[in-house]
């Protein structure tokens, strides 16, 4: 074992005898009291020593017998130590490859804190790399998934998309400018090859042989068929239970989720059954016919959707005993309400203060002490000096 304190973790002395580990509440660590040669010797655990010459030198510095072994269990049981020979034959090879290291050192850092046990970073790396995630187009928002998700270790990052590459495609990130005119999944392969840590094989090519993907993100160029997709496309999915993630831009929102894991979480065409129901049209009606200019409201409904969207700016709920009254105001005046009756008209579910009784009696007034009449006008406040 050759431990080492995690070096994700900030470190900080609050005083002589208590040091932190971590500065967020979710992992930030307090240990102590702590003797100068105790402390001395967390200095030491970074990896480079082993556990026997690490009690050599903690019996150098006057610590008795037991206390290392002592001080690496509390740190394990904290969750603030790694051991570099742990996690697995897998982590094993990737620790024989010091160019990928060095690339994935933020993403390490990150998994060391997540899996918590010895090795855990490692353990997570090395199941990344054996993971094939597909992502479906490569517009400016499927682009840069693709590249985040190589850059992140995935070993095998596939990404379909038909047509060519057009200037509208370049984001930063994601396609550059030169490749314009090529064939987007050729262009996206090159993307993915270029970001990936040491290319594992297979990497970006999406006809050689391989595991089923584990994940596939669907990123379209057009917002709308993320908010509103197809049902179909997802049905083999379903029937897989190949988890699907939804991602795009519309209108000036971004859109991530709904997060579909068949058998656990509902599929999208559920979601969107569900969704149908409320009183704003749901992705069912947007996606019922051909991509047109939609309506503000005005006139019957259309989109195959059967409620109107009335196209209120702002939504004023009215005091009611309930909290609200479920009718909403329009920008022209009152809604129709059938308690509303009498001019002015008022809303019978409209709720009304109770009278409030009295909470002190009156004190009775003082008596007047004899002898003291007091001058009409004048005032009862004295001022300084007279």
């Amino acid at each position: 074992m050759y431990p080492k304190v995690k070096p994700a973790l900030a470190r900080a002395w609050r005083d002589l005898q208590t040091v932190q580990f971590g500065v967020t509440p979710a992992h930030a660590v307090v240990l102590g009291p702590l003797d100068t040669a105790t402390g001395s010797l967390i200095d030491r655990i970074d990896g480079t020593r082993g556990m026997e010459l690490l009690r050599a030198e903690g019996a150098g510095m006057g610590l008795p017998e037991g206390q290392v072994d002592g001080l690496v269990r509390h740190l394990a049981g904290a969750g603030l130590l790694d051991d570099l020979t742990a996690g697995g034959p897998r982590a094993q090879a990737l620790r024989r490859r010091p160019e990928v290291l060095e690339r994935l050192g933020p993403d390490l850092g990150s998994l060391s804190l997540v899996h918590r046990e010895p090795g855990g970073d490692l353990r997570g790396a090395a199941a990344r790399r054996a993971l094939r995630v597909q992502v479906r187009g490569s517009g400016r928002v499927g682009a840069v998934i693709a590249a985040v998700l190589a850059g992140a270790g995935v070993g095998r990052v596939d990404v379909l998309d038909g047509g060519r590459v057009e200037a509208a495609d370049v984001a930063p990130g994601g396609l550059d400018p030169g490749s314009v005119g090529r064939p987007r999944a050729e262009a996206a392969g090159a993307l993915v090859r270029t970001a990936a840590p040491g290319r594992a094989p297979g990497a970006g090519d999406p006809g050689g042989p391989g595991p089923e993907p584990a994940l596939v993100v669907l990123a379209p160029r057009d917002g709308l068929q993320a908010w509103a997709p197809d049902p179909a496309v997802a049905a083999d999915w379903v029937a897989t239970g190949t988890p699907h993630l939804y991602a795009g831009v519309l209108e000036g929102t971004g859109l991530v989720g709904p997060w579909c894991c068949p058998g656990r979480l509902p599929a999208r065409g559920a979601w969107s059954a569900t969704a149908s129901t409320g009183t704003r049209p749901g992705p069912g009606c947007w996606s019922s016919g051909a991509r047109r200019t939609a309506g503000a409201g005005r006139g019957p409904a259309t989109w195959g959707c059967p409620r109107r969207w009335p196209a209120w700016p702002r939504r004023t709920p009215w005091p009611s005993s309930t909290g609200s009254c479920p009718l909403r105001r329009p920008p022209g005046g009152r809604p129709p309400c059938p308690g509303c009756t009498g001019s002015p008209p008022r809303c019978a579910r409209t709720r009304t203060a109770p009278a409030r009784p009295p909470t002190r009696e009156r004190p009775p007034a003082r008596e007047r002490r004899p002898g003291r009449l007091r001058r009409p006008g004048r005032s009862r406040i004295r001022r300084c000096g007279r």
